[in-house]
Formats: C-alpha cells, sequence, structure tokens
C-alpha cells in the first residue's frame, strides 16, 4: 500500500513562488480577521450569496443542475427537492451548512468522512451514501472526437478503508507537529484523497467541501465569504489539468504536488482580494453608484431585473441604474436578455475570463 507522510515532503514546495503566494494569504488573513470584528453585520449577505454559489458550483462541476429559481429555493431550504439532481444539490447544501456551523468540532478521522458522505446523500434512496467504494473505478475522460480513456486509475477497493484511515494520521501529524504551513498540507491531502477516489459517487464534492473544512480549521475562513467554488468552477479546466499533473506517478509515491498546491494558492489568494472588494462595496459611502450596481449585478444568482437593481441599491435612482446598465451592456461586463418590461440583465463571466 502506498504511504502518507507529510512531514518532509512539505519542504520540497518552498519555491520562491509558493512562499511569494503564503507570505501574500497570511497577510490577507489577518486583514480580513479586523474585518470581520469590524463589519460583522454587513457579512451577512456575503455568506448567503457565497451558500448559494458553493453549492451550484460544485454541483455544476460535475453535471448536477437545475433552474436559477430552484437552485437558489432549496439552498435556502425553501422547497423540497424534486429530481435526483435537486437531491443531490440538497445534500450538498446539508453538508456545506455543517462545515459551516461545526467545523471546529469535526475531527479529521475516516468515521467523520464517511459521515459527512452519509449526508451528502440523504436526499437518495442510494447504497452509495456513507460507505467506501466497493468496486475498483477509474477517472476517465473524453475528447474531442467524444472518444473516452482511462487518465487514472485510483487505489483498489480493498485498500480504501486502510488508505483514508493512514491518509488522515498523516494529516493531523503534520498539523500537530506544527512545523508545515496548512495551506500547503491541506492541497497534498486533497490531491491523496482524489487519487484514493474512496467512493462510488461524490469524490469531487467531497474533496471541496473537505478544503473548505480544512481551511476553516486552520483559520481560513474566506469561504464562508466568498465561494471558492465558484473560483474553481470558473477555472475548472485547469482545475483538472494541474490535478493530473500531480497525480503522475502518484501509486509509487513519487508525485509532485507544486502544481495542485499553486493553483489552490491562486484560488484562496484570488477569494481573498475578491473579499476585500467586497467589503469596500459593502461600505456605500466610499464607493461610486455605478460601482454598487455593478457589484450588485456580479453577485446575484442568474438573471435580474432592472426593479430588483433598483431595489437593491437604496438611495440610487432609476435614471441612475438605466445609465449604467447601459454602460455595462457597451462595455460587455453584462448581458442584456430581452426587451421592454422582460428585460433581463446577468454577469458575463466569459468576457471577464
Amino acid at each position: 500500500m502506498r504511504e502518507f507522510d507529510y512531514t518532509k515532503k512539505w519542504e520540497k514546495l518552498l519555491t520562491p513562488e509558493i512562499v511569494r503566494y503564503l507570505t501574500m494569504i497570511h497577510e490577507y488573513k489577518g486583514e480580513q480577521r479586523l474585518i470581520a470584528e469590524r463589519h460583522a453585520d454587513v457579512l451577512d449577505s456575503l455568506v448567503e450569496i457565497a451558500r448559494i454559489q458553493s453549492t451550484e458550483s460544485s454541483n455544476k462541476i460535475e453535471g448536477i443542475y437545475t433552474s436559477d429559481d430552484r437552485l437558489k429555493k432549496i439552498v435556502l431550504d425553501k422547497t423540497m427537492p424534486k429530481t435526483r439532481n435537486e437531491r443531490e444539490i440538497a445534500g450538498y447544501r446539508d453538508v456545506l451548512n455543517t462545515i459551516h456551523d461545526n467545523y471546529a468540532h469535526i475531527p479529521i478521522k475516516d468515521t467523520f468522512i464517511l459521515q459527512l458522505h452519509r449526508d451528502l446523500y440523504k436526499f437518495e434512496n442510494s447504497s452509495n451514501g456513507g460507505k467506501f467504494k466497493t468496486a475498483d473505478n477509474f477517472i476517465e475522460e473524453e475528447d474531442t472526437d467524444g472518444n473516452k480513456f482511462v487518465r487514472f486509475k485510483p487505489m483498489a477497493a480493498w485498500e480504501t478503508p486502510d488508505a483514508i484511515i493512514h491518509l488522515c494520521e498523516a494529516y493531523n501529524e503534520a498539523i500537530n507537529k506544527g512545523d508545515a504551513d496548512p495551506l500547503l498540507i491541506i492541497p497534498m491531502f486533497i490531491v491523496d484523497f482524489l487519487c484514493i477516489h474512496p467512493f462510488n459517487d461524490g469524490n469531487g464534492r467531497m474533496s471541496r467541501l473537505l478544503t473548505l473544512l480544512l481551511l476553516y480549521q486552520n483559520d481560513y475562513i474566506v469561504g464562508k465569504y466568498i465561494s471558492l467554488e465558484k473560483l474553481i468552477e470558473r477555472t475548472k479546466v485547469n482545475y483538472y489539468d494541474v490535478l493530473q499533473d500531480s497525480s503522475q506517478k502518484w501509486m509509487e509515491g513519487e508525485n509532485d504536488y507544486a502544481s495542485f498546491v499553486k493553483y489552490m494558492l491562486g484560488i484562496i489568494s484570488a477569494a481573498y482580494r475578491e473579499f476585500f472588494g467586497r467589503v469596500q462595496i459593502l461600505e456605500e459611502k466610499k464607493v461610486s453608484k455605478p460601482d454598487r450596481i455593478e457589484e450588485v449585478i456580479k453577485n446575484h444568482l442568474g438573471t435580474i431585473t432592472k426593479k430588483e437593481i433598483v431595489e437593491n441599491t437604496s438611495g440610487i435612482s432609476q435614471t441612475t441604474v438605466q445609465r449604467t446598465l447601459s454602460d455595462l451592456v457597451k462595455k460587455e461586463k453584462i448581458i442584456k436578455i430581452g426587451n421592454g418590461r422582460y428585460t433581463k440583465y446577468k454577469w458575463n463571466w466569459d468576457k471577464e475570463n
């Protein structure tokens, strides 16, 4: 069986580029703590937006969809799921809420990972939830011609239970020892978790939930306010590329974690930058009216009407809203859908990328 030991491997990751990321994120962490203390009352709106975006994006990465309206109602627990996709979305919502509310009390152990996976499938009449895989699985990829091929062969099913136990022990040992920066150990753990691929289904979503859990436990709580899953979804191609790169020769214990570590540090630092930008928007006296309108559209799930924008930007006239909308359409920052009273707008993420 492949061995897990982070006590020395993290030292190889201390390249100048990664050290710069670590230094920057440590500074962001301190600034965020101060902001959270000063503006606790105004950050609730960011929490709700992040919950919706995280649930949407992490499931969308795996091809699990529902309408924007249904998604919002499910995440806010205002309706019951109707389809299989919606049941899986509701399960993700509940595990995400568990992590948000109880992260300090969830040990990193195989039994608790199984409990979280069980809850991921709590709305499904499925035997998958809360059980390790019962048969060997493969990570497949499809080329542009539609041909499928095996990209990675994970650990065998019979080895999986012990592998997860040893993986958790290695993580806890490295964190408790305190020599390594948790920001290095966490993505290394996630690469190993995905290479084990311990479940018949739900491995990707579980990996992203575990990422949040481990970050929260180490006092990096930016994911509570800014959806890391959304940032990953926007860079999904790169996400899979760096995972593949960091899984080469994994079974032999000779893989290089650097690509995935750098990617995740980039995601975390981007989340902090977005957090500070949104906090600035919330401090309305420091922000122009067009910027406030722009931020409302950007943070809204799906399409939004002019009426909804006016309702969410107190003190801004309809004339200013209309002028700003026209300007944003010209700049291709937003997409206009329909005409007249049925006109809606949505943020142009493709243009931003």
